[in-house]
């Protein structure tokens, strides 16, 4: 999916993770794995223009397809991992994982992405997907899969936010979903943040996390189509995957915002390997 923004090359982020060997890691790791392969979205070369009209259709059907792809695996005991492409796709990716269990979502971003067609100067759909989630927004887009919000803003935590628009905060403010800026984590540490947030939701036994890699210092993970400075080091996006896996309510994942065009030598690809790698239970010692 490249049509929830406006930057070419999103769209190869899914071949980046697989070159850095995402399959092979879970496998050492002692999962089974299966690649579904891709879902067919055109891309942006196919429009016309950049309204959102035209893209709008394009995005729900390939949204559609990735809820239905990850209702599938759900209900087959498997735990689906999205690999990304814009973060419009979680639109998608989260209603499916949630059609018939309630989750907690950790949407980990520098970006609230929750703005409106009506707060939004850009337009990108990757800056509304958490509002659509939430019931706000494009009513095709918040009715794709089931009518209505797919999660309930108690059940949100936000981590690593640091750029929003005036408008947007707004909307998070009035929102009812727990954020965690950098400011924040700055002040009480990463664990800190994820024992609020496990606080939180210890009434749910399923966690989904959507993980935008721009979250990530830029330093460290150049290739992101809207990199923002003083982002989450290595460390501690490895110290928030490694608690995570502790808590073993691991449900489904997104990785999302790989450009590989803006990368070098793929190491944004291979940072996220090696981050769900501890999501999964590799350990230290």
């Amino acid at each position: 999916m490249d049509l929830g923004q406006n930057h070419r090359g999103v769209d190869m982020g899914p071949s980046a993770v697989r070159y850095a060997n995402l399959a092979r890691s879970l496998r050492v790791l002692g999962y089974a794995t299966f690649d579904s392969g891709d879902i067919t979205i055109p891309g942006h070369y196919a429009l016309t223009s950049t309204s959102l009209e035209e893209r709008l259709p394009l995005i729900c059907k390939g949204c559609l397809s990735a809820y239905e792809q990850g209702r599938k695996a759900v209900a087959a005991g498997e735990i689906p991992i999205f690999l990304g492409g814009d973060h419009s796709a979680a639109i998608g990716t989260v209603g499916g994982v949630s059609h018939d269990t309630e989750i907690g979502l950790i949407w980990i971003d520098a970006h609230g992405d929750f703005n409106t067609p009506a707060t939004s100067d850009s337009q990108n759909v990757h800056g509304m997907a958490l509002a659509v989630l939430l019931g706000l927004g494009p009513q095709e887009l918040v009715n794709l899969g089931r009518p209505g919000p797919k999660v309930k803003p108690e059940n949100v935590t936000l981590i690593g936010i640091r750029d929003l628009d005036d408008k947007e905060k707004i909307l998070i403010k009035t929102s009812g979903c727990t954020v965690f800026t950098m400011r924040e984590v700055d002040e009480v540490g990463i664990r800190g943040v994820l024992t609020k947030t496990l606080q939180q939701f210890s009434h749910i036994d399923k966690i989904h996390i959507s993980l935008d890699l721009d979250v990530m210092d830029p330093l460290d993970a150049p290739g992101v189509g809207t990199p923002s400075q003083g982002g989450l080091t290595y460390r501690e996006g490895q110290l928030i995957m490694e608690i995570l896996a502790d808590t073993e309510k691991l449900h489904s994942l997104d990785i999302m915002e790989i450009n590989p065009i803006l990368d070098i030598q793929n190491r944004t690809a291979q940072m996220a390997v090696n981050l769900v790698s501890s999501l999964f239970g590799k350990k230290i010692l």
